[in-house]
């Protein structure tokens, strides 16, 4: 008994002498400002991505819903990658430890020189390169339960391959923020391929003026390039491909601006071309005058059904249904349905076929480029995005071949069909336009 009472009182003297146990915090939420473009990630999803332009916000509130679910899951553990990660100088540490602060969640985080680690539970967030990485090493990342993929436009489709598998723990998610390059890159083919957004993904698009926070610095500087290089301006704040320009067809024969026709302008014209499965159907208004051409309008829609068409016409081209309209002669029963006025919907009384010839593509581009500039107006996106990617074939050695690349032409298509009276004209030499 003795002895028994003896270890109660060296117990009593030892938990003198120990720090208290602290019970486990309940979980934090932070209410974050969220723009409106990135709504659709409120939703938990498998994939989140957002790609666009420079200075869309992006980077920062992604870096904010990161410091957000780690203040939320105390156990959280986040990777932030990219393809090459020589050094942290270049990867989201800074950007995600500028949030910690603005945030005030200081308190909760140890930031150490290569990671940050959240206090109260077992939660870490660290940051690598995917090149670093083999079959056997990213294994490193199975219990991890975010992974953000920043400059994801980077990626090589090795990385990519290893990555989606890895980051499997249950309610797992990936996000991806990129500006993109080209089409072939891998985070482009995964998410904006021909095949479509897959499946347990949110696709968002980004750019400059859908940022609330944008500084009047980067607004200057994009209404310069604007004004100055078009395709540059497409690129960089529009999200656009980084096209080389001497594989465009059209090069520096385009530029965007804002304009009124006059009522010395020759027109209006109005061109169709129809959509099938993946293509969309597109139809446009044009002008010629100064020896330009000039589109003013434009109507651009996937899986548009017949018996809508005239109705979407007559709503993005103004007047169509009064004048003259020139379509896709491979679809002769398009044209008699769309220009018949039925009783529950309007017609587009003027739709005829356009001719097409031996080389009447090759002709259209030809005559489409003999215009001193193609202006186009700024609300025409999909005619200035096909502008920017129509372009001729390569070879295996990168060769530009005398061969013209069959995507990107259902606008541009239908300004040919829109002025192939004049195409005809011109090669019998009897068009009598300014040139």
């Amino acid at each position: 008994m003795k002895g028994l009472e003896r270890l109660e009182r060296r117990e009593k003297r030892l938990n003198k002498w120990l720090p208290p146990v602290k019970p486990r915090s309940q979980p934090i939420h932070l209410q974050l400002q969220i723009p409106d473009w990135a709504l659709p990630f409120k939703e938990s999803s498998r994939y989140k991505a957002a790609y666009g332009g420079r200075s869309a916000g992006k980077s920062h509130h992604f870096a904010e819903k990161a410091v957000q679910r780690m203040v939320a899951e105390p156990d959280l553990r986040v990777v932030c990658i990219r393809e090459i990660q020589k050094s942290l100088k270049f990867s989201a540490k800074a950007l995600l430890e500028k949030k910690i602060q603005e945030m005030g969640v200081r308190h909760l985080f140890t930031i150490l020189t290569t990671e940050i680690r959240r206090k109260g539970g077992n939660g870490i967030c660290i940051f690598q390169g995917m090149q670093d990485h083999t079959a056997d090493s990213i294994k490193s990342l199975e219990g991890f339960g975010l992974a953000w993929v920043e400059e994801a436009q980077n990626l090589s489709a090795r990385s990519l391959t290893l990555l989606r598998p890895t980051i499997r723990t249950p309610g797992s998610e990936i996000w991806f923020t990129w500006n993109p390059d080209q089409p072939t890159d891998a985070v482009d083919h995964f998410f904006r391929g021909e095949t479509g957004v897959p499946e347990g993904a949110i696709v968002v698009s980004v750019n400059y003026d859908q940022n609330p926070l944008l500084p009047a610095e980067s607004l200057a500087e994009m209404a310069l390039d604007r004004q100055r290089d078009t395709d540059y301006y497409q690129h960089v704040w529009q999200g656009g491909y980084n096209i080389k320009s001497q594989l465009q067809i059209f090069g520096d024969k385009w530029r965007l601006d804002e304009f009124v026709p006059g009522s010395d302008w020759d027109g209006p014209y109005f061109g169709a071309d129809w959509g099938f499965a993946a293509d969309p159907t597109a139809a446009v208004k044009l002008w010629i005058y100064d020896q330009c051409l000039w589109v003013e309008y434009e109507s651009w829609a996937l899986q548009l059904e017949l018996d809508q068409t005239a109705d979407r016409w007559m709503r993005d081209l103004p007047e169509i249904e009064k004048h003259t309209v020139r379509a896709d002669n491979s679809r002769p029963e398009s044209i008699s349905h769309v220009s018949q006025q039925k009783r529950d919907r309007p017609g587009i009384p003027y739709l005829v076929a356009a001719d097409k010839w031996a080389g009447s593509v090759e002709d259209g581009i030809a005559f489409l480029r003999n215009f001193d500039k193609i202006v186009v107006h700024q609300r025409c996106t999909h005619f200035a995005e096909e502008c920017r990617l129509y372009r001729y074939k390569t070879n295996a050695a990168g060769d530009i071949l005398p061969a013209i690349v069959d995507k990107h032409n259902h606008a541009i298509d239908s300004a040919r069909y829109a002025l192939s009276p004049l195409i005809k004209s011109q090669l019998s030499g009897n068009w009598v336009g300014e040139w």
